[in-house]
């Protein structure tokens, strides 16, 4: 009897699935929270040169601060006081009732600058003046902070894979938790790019293993249902988040209330089971039997349990070894593992990348950042439903491919969208945001039923890492905006058309038996060879 047999047989949606997935929850809400904290934590508000040491008697003294900025900061193009340049003698030939003085050309901020505070208190940017020549160190924050998530998905996915999934996750709750409240109290800009690369680095346990925990138990029939539902906690975590930022509007307490759902998650952790699939497929078969059991109690299918034994789930997942130590190199020793494994992390770097190109760039559309938030957390909830529908009206191959093509193609129409339309590249670019969040939930659903138990976590650690890698890098690619204003958003459009047309070369899953080891990717390959041979 195969395990998802099992799982049907004990009800695979049950109560038990559902206390599984709300527990899960909570500490899934502070994803979002943290991946896209930057675009409040590290807003830049309006600014100019603090010019206050202009100031030469009476004359500048007595002028007003419109008549200030206009004798001390040149203009830009729109008539705006320029961000980056000051006068070094006052300009008061630009005051129609005074003398023409001899023109001076601008020169770099001498003095600091002076912040707009009306709509953030404090953030990254007015904290260590991360403005101008130095605004790649602000885009660098969530730069560095996905690398550390992009170096945790691999290791995270190796250590659950060898020791649990349970024990690694409440490692993950307590290692985020340390490192994000340490980043709230950085003294030094290096001091808190190291802490956020740490506690990225431990959110990534919570990324991937929680997901696959919840999708290792559920029976055939619910493995849609399950991946869908489980990303709501996304949207959810993006409501809290808008929430949050419009509350708290000064960094530091921002950091703590959005990972302050930890604590309650480390306290929930303790009616977390750990999957029996991982746990039967190690040759735990007692531990197993055990969990098995608590998830028939508590769905009302005791009765069922009377012809499963552990010798049973030790058989149900067909281990050929209870003593071999897999690895993510185990992901390319064979032909169809690897295929899977190399098609799978490019599609994986095209999600991720368009997804946050799209996230990391909302005060581009023209809106209030806490607005453009709340639209781009809204339309995923509806787009979500329609997403299961589609994952089970038409496969995981082909919705992939759709989400991919129609974000690239909606990126590809902003680009001819000029600005000052706002209210048009707004809704293209939530349409874009919703494809591109489509695609980010079909690929963790996909991801889970392409790899087998026995490599599940390490392949999900490396697709989350090749993953992350174009995450970090996407930050970066809005400073390119410098050479030509249209070329990230190329660049962002040619990754999603790539990466959904590979995504044609994976195999579909659609109800589908999960795999449990490496053999049963490969059998159909030697069955198919041994027919040749007979023919």
């Amino acid at each position: 009897m195969k395990f998802d047999s099992i799982l049907s047989e004990i009800n695979g949606f049950g109560k038990f699935q559902i206390k599984l997935v709300l527990i899960q929850m909570i500490s899934r809400m502070t994803l979002p929270c943290h991946f896209l904290l930057n675009n409040f934590m590290a807003a830049v508000p309006s600014h100019h040169c603090n010019i206050s040491a202009l100031e030469d008697g009476a004359i500048f003294g007595n002028l007003t601060l419109p008549q200030k900025l206009a004798v001390g900061i040149p203009a830009e193009q729109d008539g705006t006081p320029s961000s980056c340049h000051m006068f070094s003698k006052p300009q008061y030939q630009y005051l129609s009732d005074s003398n023409s003085t001899e023109a001076t050309s601008p020169v770099k901020c001498q003095n600091g600058w002076v912040y707009d505070n009306s709509t953030f208190k404090s953030t990254l940017a007015t904290e260590w003046d991360l403005v101008c020549s130095r605004k790649g160190m602000n885009k660098a924050t969530a730069t560095i902070f996905f690398i550390g998530v992009m170096t945790g998905a691999p290791v995270f996915g190796f250590l659950s894979d060898r020791f649990g999934r349970r024990p690694l996750l409440l490692a993950s709750y307590l290692l985020s938790l340390m490192f994000a409240v340490l980043s709230a109290f950085s003294t030094s800009y290096v001091m808190f790019v190291i802490m956020r690369f740490f506690t990225g680095m431990s959110l990534a346990g919570i990324s991937i293993i929680s997901i696959v925990l919840n999708i290792e138990w559920f029976s055939i029939d619910h493995r849609t249902f399950s991946g869908v539902i489980i990303s709501l906690d996304w949207t959810l975590g993006n409501w809290l988040m808008v929430g949050l930022a419009y509350c708290v509007n000064e960094w530091r307490m921002l950091i703590l209330a959005v990972s302050s759902p930890l604590i309650l998650a480390t306290i929930a952790w303790r009616w977390l089971p750990e999957s029996a699939r991982w746990l039967a497929a190690n040759g735990k078969a007692d531990a197993a039997h055990h969990y098995i059991m608590k998830c028939a109690e508590m769905n009302n299918t005791s009765k069922c349990m009377a012809n499963i034994t552990p010798m049973t789930l030790l058989e149900s997942t067909e281990t050929e070894s209870e003593n071999k130590k897999y690895t993510i190199l185990d992901l390319f020793r064979t032909p169809d593992i690897r295929k899977i494994a190399i098609c799978s992390g490019i599609v994986w770097y095209g999600v991720a990348f368009t997804y946050y190109g799209i996230s990391l760039n909302i005060s581009g559309f023209g809106l209030n950042p806490y607005l453009t938030q709340f639209i781009f957390a809204s339309i995923e909830m509806p787009m979500k439903i329609g997403v299961y529908f589609l994952l089970e009206k038409i496969g995981r191959r082909f919705s992939q491919m759709t989400a991919l093509l129609g974000a690239g193609l909606f990126l590809f129409i902003n680009m001819f969208v000029s600005r000052d339309k706002w209210v048009i590249r707004t809704v293209v670019a939530v349409l874009g945001k919703s494809m591109s969040e489509a695609s980010f939930t079909i690929i963790y659903l996909f991801t889970t039923e392409l790899y087998p138990t026995v490599v599940r976590q390490n392949g999900l650690g490396y697709t989350s890492f090749i993953a992350r890698l174009g995450v970090s890098v996407s930050p970066l690619i809005m400073l390119l905006e410098d050479v030509w204003h249209l070329l990230p958003a190329a660049i962002y459009c040619a990754v999603a058309v790539i990466s959904g047309l590979v995504a044609s070369l994976l195999p579909e899953t659609l109800n589908s038996r999960l795999p449990e080891v490496i053999e049963d990717i490969e059998k159909p390959r030697r069955q198919s060879t041994r027919r040749k041979e007979t023919e």
